[in-house]
């Protein structure tokens, strides 16, 4: 059902790039403050978000202060606020959106699950109580838009998406605030917590343990040379074990079959078909950009958003589906044709007879979900107007599309098994009989990379006519020594293959599709979880290994299984999928999120979980920049430790000058109280710099150049309470 919609109109956009393509299209000429115009539509844009969830403070005062008593913090109502860096925009928005001469809105925000967020944040905030409509399209070319604005849907067809983005904003303040100040308190130092962070950070430190813990095995392989061919030596009891345990025996076999006769036992030649690909949608994509582009997750996000906006040239990128409606199959002909120059060459192969082949495998409008598989635009571009980076994004895209309509690439596949006294050899050959999908390469300039040794790949050469008696003499065999390797580091590619599919490691298509909606996170949001996972310092980044840091190791050791299960968070993002769907009630799902929330923080305050976390240097930078520039001077009093700073009052303590340059000389002022001696003043801390020991009513205090301690009454030991001691710097 399409929606009516007359009057005056207010579109609002999720940017203003996009809201000057749809300006353009809609021919409003007429520009004013934060929008552009004509006599039916004002199109005005967002900044992304400029709405957003109130922090937990501006709710309650008593918020302001980080307490254990008063978590969890569960609000019967989350209120909105205004972002304060987009205050202005939001002012412009408000103001057209409840104007007098508004009769209706168009929400052209993303069409996705963020976007829809954006859109109904602002309209509730502004309190507009308008109609409002939904532009939903697939590309930003100008025949899209117009389309779109034809076939404008009503708002409340929606409404299942915003209930699902609301869901899953309010589950992510909820967990996210309440379990971050709990672990944060019990354990005194910053430990950001996130429903969706923690088990992605999970993957990555299961991942750390396994190679850690893995101890490899030696092993040897055997090669006999048949003279035309060659075979593996395999255990006759279980053919896919082809490891020899020692070396030894493996020279042993090696010189037992050297010289002898052998009799090919079995040949089997049997005809296999590798169908091709399928269409991309955004985490495939990811996956293979970071294979053969290097790119990261975010990386590719932001040049196929930049393809998408700026450059026309590619559908909507946040996409999860690889599939096509059928009434796209005209559109699909009309883009290869117009596809550049470089490309033409492989259309034929795709368009036999200048018919598109349609199968189950590229069109199934069932498989379609907002969006369809990522593809080219239905317009001529120009690649040499691209970045380098844009080029290379949209090479992977028309390839895919192109090989995805080609045939199956078919072989015939040949298993030869050769016996030799004792020992059996296996002989795997295949002949190409059709190239099919293989035609269209993956990339015009592959970048290069080292080829991997692995002691059990076995090579599949073209093999010489053999059956069934045959006979060979072993003119030569070698022996290869090896040893078992540890799980390979995640890549953004591998990781994003684990979140997909909630931590399984799922190789297979169709079990992947099985498990569609269970995935850790969405298309559009899993880029930004591996930075985040970055930025906290859970994660480094090295080359292009994804390594989980101690820090990240230790917060995983005490997060129960609850929060840190990848399996269970796909649980709760198929629940949001669900609600969208409008096949799940949103106040089931949030009653879920509250009992989690309230589980972590009594899991953080009672439960006997011990961990020590490395200090954040850039934490302790900063807090060690404001104590050296907000402390003041103690007169004439020179630090003990470096020798060359000088002693600054804080509120709590006694610091150095030079602590942001790495000196740690700190005393806090409550240091002896709780073995009775007094607390340090400026004057007590000048005099005991001076003098080294002040003697008083009730005990001795003495300092030096490595500790500060307080004798109680006249007796010779030092009080064991809230004593400091330092050592010199390396």
């Amino acid at each position: 059902m399409e929606a009516v919609i007359t009057g005056r109109i207010v579109v609002l956009a999720e940017k203003p790039s996009v809201g000057r393509d749809i300006a353009r299209v809609l021919k409003c000429r007429n520009s004013g403050a934060g929008c552009l115009s004509n006599d039916q539509y004002i199109v005005t844009w967002a900044v992304g978000h400029l709405v957003t969830l109130a922090e937990p403070d501006e709710i309650d005062e008593r918020y302001k202060k980080w307490r254990a008593d008063d978590l969890p913090m569960l609000p019967d109502h989350i209120p909105l606020k205004v972002i304060p860096s987009s205050a202005d925009q939001f002012k412009v928005v408000s103001k057209l959106m409840n104007d007098s001469d508004t009769d209706s809105l168009i929400c052209a925000t993303d069409a996705g699950r963020e976007g829809e967020l954006i859109f109904r944040y602002i309209y509730q905030k502004s309190g507009c109580k308008k109609p409002f409509a939904r532009l939903w399209i697939n590309s930003m070319t100008d025949e899209a838009i117009t389309e779109g604005f034809r076939t404008i849907q009503p708002g409340e067809k929606y409404d299942g998406l915003f209930r699902s983005a609301q869901c899953r904003s309010q589950a992510d303040w909820l967990v996210g605030m309440n379990a971050t100040r709990a672990f944060t308190l019990r354990f005194d130092t910053l430990l950001s917590v996130g429903r969706v962070q923690t088990p992605t950070l999970a993957i990555l430190v299961k991942r750390r343990r396994e190679i850690e813990s893995f101890k490899p095995e030696s092993y040897a392989t055997v090669t006999a040379d048949f003279g035309d061919y060659k075979g593996i030596w395999f255990d006759a009891k279980q053919e896919n074990d082809t490891h020899i345990a020692s070396t030894e025996e493996a020279r042993r076999i090696a010189a037992a079959v050297k010289g002898k006769t052998g009799t090919v036992i079995a040949a089997e030649t049997s005809h296999k078909k590798d169908l091709p690909p399928q269409l991309y949608d955004l985490t495939s994509l990811q996956r293979d950009a970071n294979k053969l582009l290097g790119f990261t997750a975010n990386k590719t996000l932001q040049v196929a958003q930049d393809l998408y906006e700026k450059r026309k040239a590619l559908t909507y990128p946040r996409t999860d589906s690889r599939y096509l409606p059928p009434d796209m199959i005209p559109k699909v002909v009309t883009t290869m044709k117009l596809l550049p120059e470089a490309y033409q060459s492989f259309v034929p192969g795709a368009l036999p007879g200048g018919k598109l082949p349609v199968s189950k495998r590229t069109v199934d409008a069932s498989k379609v979900t907002d969006h369809h598989a990522l593809i080219p635009t239905a317009i001529r571009v120009d690649p040499s107007k691209f970045t380098e980076d844009e080029r290379a994004l949209y090479d992977l895209v028309t390839r895919r599309l192109l090989s995805a309509f080609y045939p199956a690439f078919e072989y015939d596949a040949t298993k030869v098994i050769t016996q030799v006294e004792a020992h059996a050899f296996r002989s795997n050959g295949q002949v190409i009989t059709n190239n099919g999908w293989r035609a269209v390469p993956p990339m015009a300039k592959p970048i290069k990379r080292k080829k991997k040794k692995d002691g059990d790949a076995e090579e599949e050469s073209i093999l010489p006519p053999l059956q069934q008696g045959d006979t060979r003499t072993v003119v030569g065999a070698s022996v290869k020594e090896d040893a078992t390797k540890p799980p390979a580091q995640h890549t953004d590619a591998s990781l994003l293959a684990s979140m997909e599919n909630a931590g399984r490691e799922v190789e297979d298509e169709e079990i992947s599709k099985q498990m569609k909606g269970s995935g850790i996170g969405t298309p559009a949001t899993r880029a930004s979880i591996i930075e985040r996972l970055i930025q906290v310092r859970y994660v480094e980044r090295k080359g292009k290994t994804l390594l989980a840091t101690d820090k990240g190791v230790q917060l995983i050791s005490i997060m129960p299984e609850e929060i840190a299960s990848p399996a269970m968070t796909g649980k709760w993002e198929l629940a949001l999928d669900k609600i969208a769907r409008n096949e799940q009630d949103p106040a089931r799902f949030m009653e879920g999120i509250c009992k989690l929330t309230t589980f972590l923080t009594k899991y953080a305050k009672e439960s006997s979980l011990h961990a020590s976390f490395p200090e954040d240097p850039q934490r302790t930078r900063k807090r060690q920049k404001h104590l050296a520039s907000s402390g003041k001077e103690v007169p004439d009093a020179v630090c003990p430790l470096c020798g060359k700073g000088k002693v600054l009052e804080t509120k709590l303590s006694f610091c150095c000058s030079e602590m942001a340059s790495g000196c740690h000389f700190t005393l806090w002022k409550d240091c002896l109280t709780r073995g009775g001696g007094p607390e340090l003043t400026p004057k007590l801390v000048q005099l005991l710099l001076k003098q080294k020991e002040l003697r008083g009513s009730t005990g001795v205090i003495t300092i030096n150049n490595r500790a500060i301690a307080f004798y109680p009454g006249t007796g010779s030991t030092p009080s064991a309470v809230r004593s400091i001691t330092y050592e010199k710097q390396k």
